[in-house]
């Protein structure tokens, strides 16, 4: 009988995942002997210092590259954000075995609101510079509170999550921040599961969005590590691989490499998924202190851009809201939001008391929050499609039956024909202005942010116009009327991809 030998740490969280490739190798190799010799690390031994305090890089791993080479083992495991990008390109090969969702996500205890409004800061529990720059300014701006941003001050946290969320718990902070990767492995676990949902039981959940919370470079991947002359080994290797998972974790560690390595990044790097296309970003700081933001993917130049119109410059000249009387209570557990809009009006729907809800983009996340609505996440714009797999994480837990959809009319008998409950706050009425009429006429490119607006002037363009928009509603829309267009994952993207447009 052949025996394969596997090693990594010794965190609850380590241990699953070492188990999920051992099941791996089982399925490819039936008969084969999986041994596991799980060791502690020197990030393990360092459990009150932040780590971007310490001289030096691979923490978590370092010592697990050490039990390969002595051979006490034939294949690490370890979770790829850990492994320094000067490692992963090194003589030793891998394997990206598997990948959970890429966010973040923050938890605060449930008295966070009355201790806002009672005028006190927040302490949230974080090590990573990347977290305390991108989702301490985010957070600042979501939390509803009494003032116009809510007060925050970083206290350091180690440990592992069961750890972190004893010390969430016990008073020790107000919120922390974890990767929902890691929660999600532990709930799916028969052992972890009863524990992690008893300190979750109470918690305020906000699912950080990607694009304005840029995760890790490889965050949520599980990867095999093994020496290259152990050519039992680099068989096992090539069976259990993802090829495209790590062509993109590839691509991840690549950019991060020429932006700053190391503990103290202050950006993230991360793929974001429009359909069947994936697109590669970066924003934050970067080694240089310099704000970074950078996209991969977008649509190329095919032709000259000669002029150029986008809705986002005109957001408030297309339509006129026209208020329904109220429709009734909102009975289901969750509520989705497709605009800020449809929450406005002189008889707004109240929101019950542990109610869940989530929001079509940041925007309206922003809108909501200064209403004093908890908004628990969002689909980063990408449509409401999008959180179908995020809302079967374990660690969000929605039933899409529980949703209830609140736009405007014409958008709710779109969404109840695909089987969504849907109640309608208001309607569009559309007003034509005569010098934006003229600017579309003469326009090459045109990106458009909703199908309303292209059904209000699609008379008006030219023949060979070039239709743009974001990925989600608008562009299945635009396809029902046989326009294919220029796809953008987000609109922040193209206004990235904007600046670059020589006109």
């Amino acid at each position: 009988m052949q025996t394969i030998r596997l090693t990594g740490r010794r965190s609850r969280l380590s241990l699953l995942q070492i188990d999920r490739v051992r099941k791996k190798i089982e399925a490819a190799f039936p008969g084969v002997k999986v041994e596991v010799a799980a060791l502690e690390t020197r990030g393990d031994q360092l459990r009150d210092i932040p780590l971007q305090t310490v001289e030096g890089t691979d923490f978590f791993t370092s010592d697990i590259f050490e039990a390969l080479e002595a051979g006490r083992a034939d294949i690490a495991v370890h979770s790829l954000k850990d492994m320094s990008a000067t490692h992963f390109f090194g003589p030793h090969r891998f394997a990206v075995t598997e990948r959970d969702d890429t966010r973040d996500i923050a938890l605060f205890r449930p008295g966070v609101r009355e201790k806002i409004n009672s005028g006190q800061t927040l302490v949230v529990g974080t090590c990573s510079p990347r977290r305390e720059d991108m989702a301490m300014d985010f957070l600042r701006r979501a939390i509803p509170g009494a003032k116009e941003q809510v007060s925050i001050t970083v206290k350091p946290i180690r440990g592992n999550v069961e750890t972190r969320l004893r010390k969430l718990d016990e008073g020790q902070y107000d919120g922390t921040i974890l990767a929902t990767a890691g929660l999600n492995r532990l709930l799916q676990s028969p052992e972890d599961a009863p524990l992690v949902r008893a300190l979750l039981r109470d918690k305020k959940r906000m699912l950080l969005p990607l694009v304005e919370c840029v995760p890790a470079p490889c965050q949520g991947a599980i990867v095999a590590e093994a020496l290259p002359g152990n050519e039992w080994a680099l068989e096992v290797l090539g069976a259990i691989n993802d090829q495209g998972l790590l062509r993109a974790c590839i691509a991840e560690k690549r950019l991060a490499q020429a932006y700053g390595t190391g503990c103290d990044q202050r950006f993230g790097v991360s793929h974001l998924r429009a359909g069947s296309r994936s697109f590669l970003f970066a924003q934050g700081r970067d080694g240089r202190n310099r704000q970074l933001r950078y996209w991969q993917g977008l649509p190329a130049h095919t032709r000259e851009v000669r002029k150029l119109f986008s809705t986002t410059d005109h957001m408030a000249d297309f339509f006129q809201y026209e208020y329904l009387p109220t429709a009734g209570e909102l009975t289901t557990e969750v509520v989705f939001i497709a605009n800020h809009k449809s929450m406005a009006g002189p008889h707004p729907i109240p929101i019950r008391e542990g109610q869940r809800v989530w929001a079509a983009g940041t925007r309206t996340w922003l809108e909501l929050a200064r209403k004093g609505i908890w908004v628990e996440g969002c689909a980063d714009a990408l449509g409401l499609e999008s959180l179908e797999t995020v809302f079967r994480m374990p660690v969000i837990d929605i039933n899409p039956a529980a949703v209830t959809v609140v736009t405007h009319e014409e958008a709710s008998r779109a969404w109840k024909a695909k089987g969504w409950k849907t109640m309608a706050t208001h309607r569009l009425l559309r007003r034509e202005e005569q010098s934006m009429a003229a600017l579309m006429q003469s326009s090459d490119y045109i990106f458009w942010t909703s199908f309303g607006q292209y059904e209000q002037y699609k008379d008006r363009l030219k023949p060979d116009v070039v239709h743009a928009c974001p990925y989600g509603e608008t562009a299945e829309r635009l396809r029902s009327r046989g326009i294919d267009p220029v796809i953008f994952p987000t609109i922040q993207s193209f206004q990235s991809w904007r600046q670059s447009v020589t006109i």
